[in-house]
This record gives structure tokens, sequence and C-alpha cells, in this order.
């Protein structure tokens, strides 16, 4: 099965075309360095023979730091030994390793990171309403300054690339998409202007290293005037001129709701756990608004397909551009992933949740003990994050 061929992602020897998309793990130290417990996870999935980890996201800035707990750094030069270390051990055990860099803008809460989030307009976030600071280009520049020293950083941990968080609503999205940038000045108007950051980032890394960089990119969303497919293709079209390498197709933001990470119902009990203002209720006011909520849950219209839904975007970015594509979203079966890839819709497949139910996932679909993931998609390790390191909770909430 091509799925299982040997390849190169560029100049990255990969043993199989299948990916382990970023996820917010939570294990990390009191200054944001990977902890040994992710280290273990990480060595787990390359044992256990996925293609290639992309770690969770790693923040370039303190004030560019999520409000989930235990979010990985890579803003300061002292964390690079434990980069090492990480980098060092997944090696050994077999797989390429890519950190991603990322910029929360202004999806996160001011509060939580201590100091005022930023961003290149400021548009209210349904879910982080604060306000925030509208960039100048003392703090643009200041931005592409700190993904660029980031990089430097992963290259002297010894990470094989680095992939830029480009979707799901965060700074870099921000800046591409016309919901999120309404700027009349050079970052901002024409589809170039609100590209600018992202290519001047680009050409930072290949002037000060030798590392490969990716992206992964939303290429749709539900926002007004967000990213749509035909933009995105153009957009990416002038990242590959200044340098990109490859691209991990995503779709939505977090203000989409339940549309990056899909499932048939909203997973009610953790968002009574996890998820506040509702996770402090009281809990007799839970017990009486839980079942409730339960009841109701059928008639929130859920975003369909479930599975393989960013498949077509892929597809049609792959027959534009002439780098590497890697699609990820509801992928699940090997049947599909040996279509998409046979078929060339995308280069490699990669998969978030199907890891943190089954870390030895692509040992078992190789050797023929299962052809498809056992996550049922209930979404319950997305909302664990708020508040806890992430995990399979599913029959753990009965």
């Amino acid at each position: 099965m091509k799925v299982f061929e040997e390849s190169k992602i560029g100049t990255i020897p990969v043993k199989n075309r299948i990916i382990r998309s970023a996820t917010h793990d939570g294990m990390v130290g009191p200054d944001g360095a990977p902890t040994e417990e992710l280290i273990r996870k990480y060595v787990g999935l390359a044992k256990n023979e996925v293609g290639c980890i992309i770690t969770g996201y790693a923040g370039v800035s303190t004030e560019g730091m999520s409000n989930y707990p235990g979010m990985l750094k890579i803003h300061e030069d002292s964390l690079i030994p434990a980069y090492e270390k990480l980098v060092s051990a997944v090696h050994e055990a077999g797989a390429p390793i890519v950190l991603q860099i990322a910029h929360c803008g202004r999806q996160t809460s001011s509060k939580k990171i201590g100091e005022q989030k930023v961003a290149p307009s400021n548009v209210l976030h349904t879910f982080y309403p604060d306000p925030a600071k509208v960039m100048d280009d003392v703090l643009i520049y200041a931005m592409i300054n700190d993904f660029v020293d980031a990089a430097v950083r992963a290259e002297k941990a010894g990470f094989d690339a680095v992939q830029l968080h480009g979707g799901h609503g965060y700074i870099l999205h921000d800046f591409l998409s016309e919901h999120g940038n309404r700027r009349n000045d050079s970052f901002g108007g024409n589809l170039k202007n609100r590209t600018k950051v992202v290519e001047l980032i680009i050409q930072g890394i290949k002037e000060k290293t030798s590392l490969p960089v990716w992206i992964k990119i939303s290429a749709e969303d539900n926002r007004k005037n967000g990213m749509r497919i035909d933009s995105t293709i153009e957009i990416l079209k002038r990242l590959e001129a200044a340098g990109l390498d490859a691209v991990e197709v995503s779709c939505g933001t977090v203000a989409d709701g339940m549309n990056t990470m899909r499932s048939k119902l909203m997973p009610m009990a953790p968002v009574f756990k996890y998820r506040e203002p509702v996770a402090s209720f009281p809990e007799p006011l839970k017990k009486v608004f839980l079942p409730v909520a339960n009841l109701v849950n059928p008639l929130f219209k859920q975003p369909t397909p479930l599975e393989n839904f960013n498949v077509p975007n892929a597809e049609k970015i792959k027959s534009a551009l002439n780098i590497p594509v890697i699609v990820v979203g509801g992928i699940h079966k090997l049947s599909d992933m040996e279509d998409i890839i046979s078929s060339g819709k995308a280069d490699y497949v990669s998969m978030c949740r199907p890891f943190i139910c089954e870390p030895n996932l692509v040992k078992k679909l190789h050797d023929g003990t299962q052809t498809e993931a056992k996550c049922i998609m209930c979404n319950y390790c997305g909302l664990v994050i708020e508040k806890e390191p992430t995990r399979c909770l599913y029959g753990r909430m009965r």
C-alpha cells in the first residue's frame, strides 16, 4: 500500500505517509519546556511507527501564549536544552519531529496571559471578548522576529522542520483573513498585503536557518469575509514562492465551534466539567442543567461531513502547488487514507484525535490488527485541554 511506502517530505525521510498532527498535550514544566511525560508520549508514537510527529503549538512570545494551561514555549534560548533532549529521544526512536510555532493573537485571554493580547485588528472574538491591542509596525516586525528567532532555536535543538500555525483563528490566520485583518496599511486590504507577514516570516527563517518551513492553514472557515478556498490557493502560491516547503490543510476557527474537530453531538458532559463559565457552576445546579442540555443537544446542528472533510480542499490545493500537501480532519479509516494518497488528493494524511485514543494506531494499521481507528470523534478530549493534560475521556464521564 502507498500509505506505508517510504518517502521524503521535501528533504525529510519518513517511513510512511501517516503524520501525527499538532496536538496540545498540556505536558510542560513551569517554564514551558517539554516534560519527561511528553518525551515518553512522543517516543511511544515514534516506536509505534508514526511517520512524523508535529508537536503541539509552541508560543513564540509571552503575549502570544494560550490561555490553556500547559502550552509549550520556545520564546527563550534557555529552553533549547530541553528540546534537544526531546528531539534526540524521538530521533532515536525512529521518527522525524517538526516543531509547530504559534502566536495566539486575539484568541486568548489577556487576564490569563498577564498582559494585553495583540491582533492585526480589534475584532471581537466570541469566546475571548476582551479587547486586543491593534498592532503597529513596531509590534508586527517584533512578532515576525519572534517567529524567526523561534525557528533558530528549533534548529539548534535539532528539529527537522518548523510548522507555522496559520490556521484555526490564531494570529497568522487573522493576518491572512479579511475577517480578522481590517487594516488599510501595507499589512492589510488586498490579498498581497494580507499575506506579507507570513511571507516575511518564511523569508526570515530561510535567511537564518536551513530548516524546511511548513504551514498549517485553514483553507476555509465560517467567518464573514473569512478564509475561502480560492483565496487560500492564491495565498499559498505566494507563500510557495517565498520558500514554503509543505502545507497541512485544515479548516475553521475556534469561533466556528465544532468545525475543526467535528462530532455528531456537542460533548455536553465535558462542557459542564471543563468549559467556563458552566464548569464553575455549583454541582447541584449542574445536576439540574446537564440533563436538560443533553435533552436539547440533538437540536444543535453540527458541521458535516464528519469524515475526510478537508480532502476536497486539499485536492484543489495540491493541483495548484508543487510542494507536498498534508491533509487532516476526520481521517480514521485505512481505506480512506489509501484512496487519498493513491488517487493524488494529498501526499500525506495527518491525525490528532485518533492518536490520543490509540498511540499505537499506525502499528496496528500496518500489521493488519485494525483497519480503522477506535476513536469515535466524541470530542471529549477537545474540552479536557482547557484545564488538564490531553487524554481520551470516552467512557470515563458516564
